[in-house]
């Protein structure tokens, strides 16, 4: 997939933006604070519906203005396509797939697809379950759309479950309405644990050697799926950890089981790299787990989604450096620096020049 032409309105820093990328390597070279990342921002929400900085679409229009909007054209395997979000300060955004508005956000996945690398990737390694389980969730949204809506019945359900076990707490004998909700959060959590077992096992195969040419075979990565219901394919499974732990959750009027609990363990060595892990371990193993997730999508979806990377080049020493620069051959590529010194052994197809929200090609 080759981005061609992609147009920012009022976002962020941006009055107005338009960027016709090549199909390599496209340089953003700036200081910090003069709106690099806010390109790949409005890329990253093209490809997922999501900022990967702010819930808030308030917070990504630019100020003083009324709305937002990106427009991302893209050329892929089956032809063009074409992706445009609008972020109105009052009302809710509409998005719109080649020219036509979509009614649900789901059909917005696939159309542009893309990986982003930035310094908070760390925080999937170093933070709890909740950043692990979003690095999967956002993968598996863009190459199965079928696993996004699955999420979305997940995330209602569970809702709900929730509402009924505080209004439980001041009326017990609503405790029978819970059946209906275990229900669906079986059905829909049991879809989910399925995909992200087989998906997991695909990045720990390739993530593992990936590993082992940045940290020049000194070391092995393993990555494993830890699912809070171990039911397997078994929807039975799945209700009797729910039922056996309503106790519980009437007690803490919250579900303390499900997918929602599932957890990602990245090892080294054996070692958590979470409690055990060096700094250097844990930016090498937060690498690797993105360039596989960039191989993996590729696999599935038959050719290379892009590359964005943001400002995580003066991060890597020199050695991981050169790895990471050598598996950009093929991949479209947006890379962010403070520092034309950090491109070293890249070859940049196209660089800008970023001031003070405004884009000037060298």
């Amino acid at each position: 997939m080759k981005i061609t032409r992609a147009e920012l309105t009022h976002f962020r820093s941006y009055e107005t933006c338009v960027l016709e990328p090549c199909e390599g390597v496209n340089v953003l070279l700036g200081d910090n604070g003069q709106g690099k990342t806010n390109v790949l921002e409005a890329l990253y929400l093209c490809c997922t519906g999501r900022s990967h900085r702010t819930r808030q679409d308030r917070e990504l229009i630019r100020w003083g203005a009324d709305f937002a909007a990106v427009r991302v054209d893209a050329l892929r395997r089956d032809g063009s396509h074409q992706v445009e979000i609008a972020l109105p300060a009052l009302g809710r955004r509409r998005i719109r797939v080649a020219g036509q508005e979509i009614a649900r956000s789901g059909e917005l996945m696939g159309h542009v697809t893309g990986v982003l690398f930035s310094p908070e990737d760390l925080r999937t390694v170093k933070d709890g379950p909740a950043e692990r389980r979003r690095f999967v969730d956002m993968a598996l949204s863009q190459i199965r759309p079928a696993y996004y809506y699955a999420l979305q019945r997940y995330a209602r359900a569970l809702k709900q479950r929730n509402e009924a076990l505080k209004a439980i707490a001041a009326r017990p004998s609503l405790a029978a309405t819970l059946d209906a909700w275990d229900e669906q959060l079986a059905d829909a959590g049991i879809e989910l644990s399925s995909h992200r077992r087989t998906y997991i096992e695909k990045l720990s195969a390739v993530a593992a050697g990936i590993h082992r040419d940045i940290a020049d075979g000194r070391e092995r990565l393993e990555i494993r799926y830890l699912p809070s219901v171990s039911a397997g394919d078994d929807a039975r499974a799945y209700l009797e950890a729910l039922f056996s732990a309503r106790e519980t959750d009437a007690r803490r009027m919250t579900t303390t089981v499900g997918a929602h609990r599932d957890d990602v363990q990245i090892l080294v060595e054996g070692r958590d790299v979470r409690a055990f892990g060096s700094q250097g371990q844990q930016r090498t193993a937060a690498l690797a787990m993105r360039l596989s997730e960039l191989e993996v999508m590729r696999d599935r979806l038959g050719e290379w989604p892009m590359l964005m990377l943001d400002d995580v080049m003066s991060e890597l020493d020199p050695g991981r450096r050169r790895q990471l620069v050598g598996r950009l051959k093929g991949v479209q590529t947006f890379i962010t620096c403070t520092d034309a010194a950090d491109l070293a052994g890249a070859e940049a197809g196209k660089m800008w020049r970023v001031e003070q929200g405004a884009l000037k090609e060298d």
